[in-house]
C-alpha cells in the first residue's frame, strides 16, 4: 500500500471513530436526559409551597378526585388511569393570566391530538361561579375535545386542597373556604403513575416547549418499558 493510500485509509478511519463516538455522546446524552426527568416528592419544593402534614411524604402521587367537566359528567381519576396529563387552576372570569394559559393548553391539545395517551385538565378556583353552563361556553371558545381537556368544576374546599397538598400548584395557605383565592400560572405535569413529573409556567412560551419536551420523554419511556 503507498502512501498516499494509507494516508487515505487513515482519514476514513479516523472519520470513522469520530462518527462512531459522536453518535454514542449523542445517544448517552439523550439517554441520560430521559432519566433525569425527576420525580417529584414534597420534600423537593418550597416548603411555603407544601402543607406541613404531607412534607415528609417521599413517594407522592396525585390524590383521588371527584370533579365535573363542562358536560355536566363526573371526572375522577379512573378517567385518566394510565394516562400522562398536565392540570391546570383558573377562572373563567379572569382577565390576566387565565386567558394565556387556556390558550397554551389547547396548544398541547392540538400537539398531542392523536395521542390517546396525553390528556389535560383544568380545575376552576371559583366553582361556585363557574356553572357548567359557563364551563360548556369556556370549552367551546378554547376549543376543548371532548374526553381530551377536562374543564371543571366542584367542591371548593376539595378543590383547594387539591392544589395545595396533592399539585403543589399554590404558595399561599388557606382553609378553601369563603374568602379563600388562589391564584397560579402553574402547569402540572402528571405521569401514568400518578406522580409529578414537572411544574411549568403556563404563561410563558419557553415553558410551554418545555413541558411538550418533557411529556414526549415520558412517551418514550412508558413505550420502552412495554417492549
Amino acid at each position: 500500500m503507498n502512501e498516499t493510500k494509507k494516508t487515505n485509509y487513515a482519514y476514513l478511519l479516523g472519520a470513522f471513530f469520530i462518527t462512531a463516538v459522536l453518535v454514542l455522546m449523542y445517544s448517552v446524552a439523550f439517554e441520560s436526559k430521559d432519566s433525569e426527568l425527576p420525580i417529584f416528592n414534597p420534600s423537593d419544593f418550597n416548603p411555603e409551597l407544601v402543607d406541613a402534614l404531607v412534607q415528609r411524604n417521599n413517594n407522592h402521587i396525585v390524590s383521588d378526585f371527584s370533579l365535573t367537566n363542562q358536560n355536566g359528567e363526573k371526572i375522577t381519576q379512573a378517567d385518566y388511569e394510565n394516562k400522562i396529563y398536565v392540570a391546570d387552576f383558573f377562572f373563567t372570569r379572569c382577565p390576566s393570566i387565565c386567558p394565556v394559559m387556556s390558550n397554551n393548553m389547547k396548544k398541547l391539545q392540538d400537539i398531542f391530538a392523536n395521542d390517546d395517551d396525553i390528556m389535560l385538565l383544568s380545575l376552576s378556583v371559583t366553582p361556585v361561579l363557574d356553572s357548567v353552563p359557563l364551563l360548556k361556553e369556556y370549552a367551546n371558545e378554547h376549543g376543548a375535545i371532548k374526553n381530551k381537556w377536562n374543564i371543571t368544576t366542584g367542591n371548593k374546599k376539595h378543590i383547594y386542597n387539591l392544589a395545595r397538598k396533592s399539585y403543589f400548584a399554590v404558595v399561599e395557605q388557606g382553609d378553601g373556604g369563603l374568602q379563600d383565592f388562589i391564584h397560579t400560572p402553574n402547569f402540572i405535569l402528571v405521569d401514568a403513575q400518578k406522580q409529578i413529573r414537572g411544574v411549568y409556567d403556563g404563561t410563558k412560551d419557553k415553558e410551554i416547549k418545555r413541558i411538550i419536551a418533557d411529556i414526549k420523554l415520558l412517551q418514550k419511556r412508558a413505550h420502552k418499558s412495554t417492549n
